[in-house]
């Protein structure tokens, strides 16, 4: 009995679920290659192993016959009936001939082959165990750490690798750490086998973590429509719901923040904002931006472009550490977005507007006549001494919003209205 041989089908049946058929037809297709090569000469050689003894026996087909003449293609009747006693002169037999250093030859020659055998029989199985679990989240623990953050995960049967790219740099791990991640990929290896790709970086990530949390993300009542992420900082989702009495935010962060508390730990702290989704764009951004309003917001729809105006105090909130929040928000709506602060756009429209009142145009100095504003503001702009297009154009929100009667919304919009009219 070969025990070192039968061991090996063991750990490989137990540890890595190749079932020992496999093997078997593996290493004889082996050894096969490895007896043609050291026994020459012998016709039809094949090789069988006994899967429950682990003995190993070379068989070559010869002819029996009266008298041998050609020893390794005959053999005498006397000596076949040993192999097969109810054998007839003329027929072909299977004759063992295992050479007695067999065994040392075999090991040396059948290593390689052996070794692509068991690589692509163990990437079946992971074909067949991890394939339809794409997207899933599995977890493991960090056997090594190799290529410098680079992680190879056990998980079981098989290892997984989780790429340094594949993870926040904020995360750090060391040999033993478990770790959840996402089932990114399945793929071939160079040298024929198959490896199981993670991930923890990837936005499906965090969207699994949800539906592990949220019961009505699972029955379909409410549904995450967009998810953007800076792996480590922050995730963006706009979430709805088919049900009206289901809000749909509320139903995430869940009773007084228990469902998103679980996210944010496994996150590592990192920041996820819940929006309500819109097909709007626009109203999507407005309400990834709440409490923050626009003041000015102008759409650039050849170049794709959002310019927004927010007061300065509010500035660096919409912007966001290093531009991750107005960048997500971009990624958001499928549109770039320039902020601009309130006294910026403010300094640069009323530079503009005194470009346009030192303009040498008699219409200017016409009686101030505004289209679809009404008369009463007209009048109160006239009483306070701007008569004309060219005096409200050289005055600025502040001076305008003097006037009782016009608040600074409406003086905004008065001098915005002209000067859309004189472009």
């Amino acid at each position: 009995m070969n025990k070192d041989l039968l061991a090996i089908f063991e750990y490989l049946e137990r540890e890595k679920g190749i079932k020992r058929e496999v093997i078997i037809s593996a290493l004889e297709e082996a050894l096969r290659a490895a007896a043609r090569k050291s026994i020459r000469g012998l016709l039809n050689v094949s090789v069988k192993i006994n899967g429950k003894t682990g003995s190993i026996d070379v068989l070559a087909q010869k002819e029996v016959v009266d008298k041998v003449t050609i020893p390794d293609e005959e053999i005498d009747i006397v000596d076949a009936k040993v192999f097969n006693p109810y054998c007839e002169l003329g027929q072909w037999i299977d004759v063992t001939v295992t050479p007695s250093d067999f065994g040392r030859i075999a090991a040396q020659t059948a290593r390689q082959v052996m070794s692509q055998k068991l690589k692509s029989a163990e990437r079946d199985v992971i074909y067949e165990e991890y394939r339809h679990r794409i997207n899933e989240i599995i977890s493991g623990s960090v056997k090594k750490v190799v290529r410098g953050a680079t992680l190879i995960v056990d998980l079981g049967k098989v290892e997984g690798i989780l790429p340094d790219r594949f993870y926040p740099k904020t995360e750090k791990y060391n040999v033993g750490d478990r770790v959840q991640a996402l089932l990114y990929q399945v793929r071939d290896t160079d040298t024929g086998g198959a490896e199981v790709v993670l991930s923890r970086s990837h936005p499906e990530f965090v969207s699994q973590l949800f539906l592990l949390e949220v019961p009505e993300l699972k029955d379909g009542t409410i549904s995450i429509e967009r998810i953007v992420r800076e792996a480590g900082y922050r995730t963006k989702l706009a979430v709805s719901s088919t049900d009206p009495k289901v809000d749909p935010v509320g139903a995430c962060v869940g009773v007084r923040g228990t469902r998103i508390k679980n996210i944010i730990r496994e996150l590592n702290n990192e920041k996820i904002d819940i929006i309500p989704f819109s097909d709007d764009p626009i109203r999507l951004l407005q309400n990834a931006l709440h409490p923050v309003e626009c003041k000015k917001c102008n759409v650039d729809k050849t170049n794709n472009i959002v310019n927004i105006v927010v007061e300065d105090e509010q500035y660096p909130t919409v912007l966001g550490k290093r531009g991750i929040n107005t960048r997500l928000n971009g990624e958001l709506i499928n549109m770039d977005i320039q902020v601009q602060k309130m006294s910026d756009y403010q300094a640069a429209m009323n530079l503009e507007r005194g470009q346009m009142a030192a303009v040498d145009d008699p219409t200017l100095d016409e009686p101030l006549a505004i289209e679809g504003m009404s008369h009463l503001i007209i009048e109160s702009l006239v009483s306070a001494g701007f008569d004309t297009n060219r005096k409200v154009l050289s005055s600025t929100a502040q001076q305008l919003a003097t006037i009782p009667e016009i608040s600074l919304e409406m003086a905004d919009k008065i001098l915005e209205q002209i000067r859309k009219k004189r472009m």
